[in-house]
């Protein structure tokens, strides 16, 4: 889990693990295949509809075409978002938009879930899916939280983080840092 005040280098922390972007000095190693959910819609095209949608941001989380048909039919139950998929995401609300977006990175066999603030805007039943998912993908898995939600970091997160300008001011057992 990863905590801070807005512009304490937590979501630029997250781009550079992702990739996003690059350290000026320094570096970043990363063992394993990043799917991260950093920015609501990013990755999304608000033209296309929610399937077309999913072929999208699966490919460019490394998918096969082939690969997100055989896996559509489990994001869209995750999602579950019915009908609306066939719309335009420009027609979604946010939390529509986060069920459809965390779906996919949920399904791309990803050795590390990269999540910055994105389950803030779902509602409370798709939030706890989205927590039971996480605990469940960290058996296996690494998950990266962001979040100003310290009860979800709390109660997710076995280790923390405290970032203050740009710097780790406190690191460990995430009742302790939060």
């Amino acid at each position: 889990g990863i905590v801070g005040r807005n512009g304490s280098g937590k979501s630029s922390l997250l781009q550079f693990i992702s990739g996003i972007l690059k350290p000026t000095s320094g570096s970043i190693k990363v063992a394993g295949r990043v799917s991260a959910l950093l920015e609501l819609g990013a990755g999304f095209n608000p033209e296309f509809t929610g399937i077309e949608n999913i072929y999208l941001n699966g490919q460019i989380l490394g998918l096969t075409e082939e690969q997100v048909t055989e896996k559509l039919p489990e994001i869209l139950s995750f999602a579950d978002i019915g009908a609306f998929v066939h719309q335009p995401v420009k027609t979604y609300s946010s939390g529509m938009l986060v069920r459809l977006a965390f779906a996919v990175i949920a399904h791309v066999d990803a050795d590390i879930l990269v999540i910055d603030e994105a389950l803030a805007v779902g509602d409370a039943f798709f939030t706890q899916k989205c927590m039971r998912f996480l605990r469940s993908f960290m058996q296996h898995g690494t998950v990266l939280f962001v979040s100003h939600d310290t009860a979800a970091v709390k109660g997710l997160c076995n280790y923390a983080i405290w970032l203050d300008k740009g710097q780790v001011r406190e690191q460990g057992d995430p009742k302790t840092v939060c």
